[in-house]
């Protein structure tokens, strides 16, 4: 395969503020594909301060459009930068919404999709944007129907399904685990206060409104209980306010966006790790935190479900039940052997997923390669 061009089309790249656990996946097979030979271009939204032209780990970053109008960017740079030649290969991730871009291209186009929004869209967005965003991916059963597909879950795969794409053109990687970076820690000690943990963007899909009105309840049964919030997002001032409305102010942390080391460290002290989505594409911090030896509670929604073993690695509650969540949060800070159960789960669990391999096989899935 030496030489081929291989073009991926993110609206992020590595380098974007707000890069998360979709551009990790995505890198990681395109390191892949670098390692094979590949010449390999990553077409992503600009910043601020971000160079129209990168080079990111041997790989060119071509940054154009913002992160509002890319999938309508994306068309007209397809045409006039890579389409004399064009690609042998181009991946989309459908991580946002998709830039349809086996309309726009000659070349062979495949599709990642860590999840698809749904109905969630409409937690997130304004009605006239979330119906942008569900008319979008409804067009995707006939706009890839020559595409081969790579679904980070299980719940993934069936939404697909369910929407139209053969299930013999769906494959199904799980994330990998950075596992020098989460990993036990003899000498990082638990928090001596019980503590909650949610480590991700706040947003208003993520459901961390259930978290907090789940915390007071929990505050009854464990007074000392405090909950502390690692990520940043366009949901974190009205975060605060709710927050303060439910008299939580002095036992919620809102930490903000905190250097990898930092944040694991916040995992490996905590007493349980929340993830209260309502779906995710696979879950890549709860099982980050089964590493760290931090027990789970996480809604049983789609994602999740495939991530955490329920009553092995972690719990899983009804999503938006309040009684339920907090039921669970306080069974896990009261009941020390069960915490200690379910972390050294999830250490197990963890030990499974690895970037190499997850790498391998997602690029193999996406080109057609045999492994």
């Amino acid at each position: 395969m030496s030489g081929r061009h291989l073009l991926a089309v993110n609206f992020r790249d590595p380098a974007h503020p707000e890069a998360g656990g979709a551009e990790l996946h995505l890198e990681e097979i395109l390191l892949e594909a670098v390692r094979r030979g590949w010449r390999v271009t990553w077409l992503a939204t600009g910043f601020p301060g971000g160079r129209a032209d990168d080079e990111h780990r041997g790989m060119r970053i071509a940054r154009r459009g913002t992160w509002w109008n890319f999938n309508f960017v994306v068309p007209g740079v397809l045409r006039r930068e890579f389409a004399a030649p064009a690609p042998d290969l181009i991946v989309e991730d459908i991580n946002k919404v998709p830039c349809l871009t086996p309309w726009w291209t000659s070349a062979p186009v495949a599709a990642i999709v860590p999840h698809l929004f749904g109905a969630t869209a409409f937690r997130e967005t304004a009605p006239p944007l979330a119906l942008y965003v569900v008319a979008l991916e409804a067009l995707i059963p006939g706009v890839y129907r020559g595409s081969r597909f790579l679904a980070i879950s299980e719940s993934t795969r069936d939404d697909l399904v369910r929407r139209g794409v053969s299930a013999s053109r769906v494959s199904v990687v799980h994330c990998g685990l950075d596992h020098e970076t989460y990993r036990v820690d003899a000498s990082v000690a638990k928090s001596p206060r019980p503590t909650l943990l949610y480590v991700g963007r706040v947003r208003r899909y993520k459901g961390i409104d259930w978290l907090l009105r789940a915390l007071r309840r929990v505050r009854r049964r464990v007074p000392d209980a405090r909950l502390q919030v690692v990520g940043d997002g366009p949901h974190l001032a009205e975060a605060r306010l709710i927050a303060a409305q439910l008299g939580l102010a002095p036992s919620v942390e809102f930490l903000g966006f905190l250097p990898r080391a930092e944040k694991v460290r916040r995992m490996q002290e905590a007493w349980a790790v929340v993830q209260p989505s309502p779906k995710e594409g696979w879950g890549l911090t709860v099982v980050e935190a089964g590493a760290c030896g931090t027990a789970v509670v996480a809604a049983n929604s789609p994602g999740l479900r495939d991530s955490v073993k329920d009553g092995v690695t972690g719990l899983l509650v009804p999503h938006d039940d309040d009684d339920k969540l907090a039921d669970a949060l306080a069974r896990v800070l009261e009941d020390a052997p069960l915490r200690e159960r379910l972390a050294a789960g999830g250490v197990e669990w963890a030990a499974r997923f690895r970037w190499d391999d997850c790498a391998r096989r997602s690029l193999d899935a996406l080109s057609g390669a045999t492994a």
